[in-house]
């Protein structure tokens, strides 16, 4: 496997994209496409793209193009409102602040992502009841976009003329995303246990 330039781990694969924009894997010497670069995401495969001419770390764009080319997939990962909110930071005194916030959050979705499969497969044996990933998804989504919108008060205040005694939205989220929505899943797994239960008594 292809040591990368110092900086990064050894196992890093180095990925060269000339002027012609064809990407060249270093480690097998064959160029491959921004698909084969997705799938490497997909495995957790450690690699950065270099500029073949001056050098230039690009990882950062080229992995933007993935995100591009599969929503133009239809894989509509990114609602339009969280674009939106994402556009109008740059150039924001608060930009400084959305890299490593975005990737805590991330990291929290990822590990709530690793609990409901672990739960799912010790509840029904990797055997997944129709229209429950949906459920899912959305919950993920909600979470990752309450994310940006505790973002909100930051970039544009708003005074409130009257006192709000009700819990904001945000603080109920975020109290949410802390214990990873575990609770959440409990209820539906519980909920789902109960169909199912009810299927095998109608059979």
């Amino acid at each position: 496997m292809a040591t990368s330039k110092s900086g990064n781990n050894d196992d890093t694969i180095v990925i060269k994209k000339y002027a012609n924009r064809r990407l060249y894997n270093t480690a097998t010497s064959s160029y491959v496409t921004l698909d084969h670069l997705c799938q490497m995401v997909k495995d957790d495969v450690e690699f950065v793209v270099y500029d073949a001419k001056s050098g230039n770390d690009i990882t950062r764009s080229v992995l933007t193009q993935i995100i591009v080319e599969e929503e133009a997939k239809g894989q509509n990962l990114l609602p339009i409102s969280f674009l939106r909110q994402l556009i109008s930071l740059y150039g924001d005194s608060m930009q400084w602040v959305v890299p490593k916030y975005l990737e805590h959050m991330m990291e929290g979705f990822s590990e709530n992502q690793d609990k409901m499969r672990q739960s799912m497969q010790e509840t029904f044996g990797g055997i997944f009841p129709f229209g429950n990933l949906d459920e899912m998804n959305k919950q993920n989504m909600a979470l990752f976009e309450n994310a940006m919108q505790m973002l909100s008060p930051f970039q544009n205040p708003q005074p409130s003329s009257t006192p709000n005694t009700e819990e904001p939205e945000v603080k109920r989220s975020a109290t949410k995303a802390d214990n990873g929505g575990f609770d959440d899943l409990k209820t539906q797994v519980e909920q789902l246990q109960k169909q199912l239960d009810a299927l095998s008594k109608k059979k």
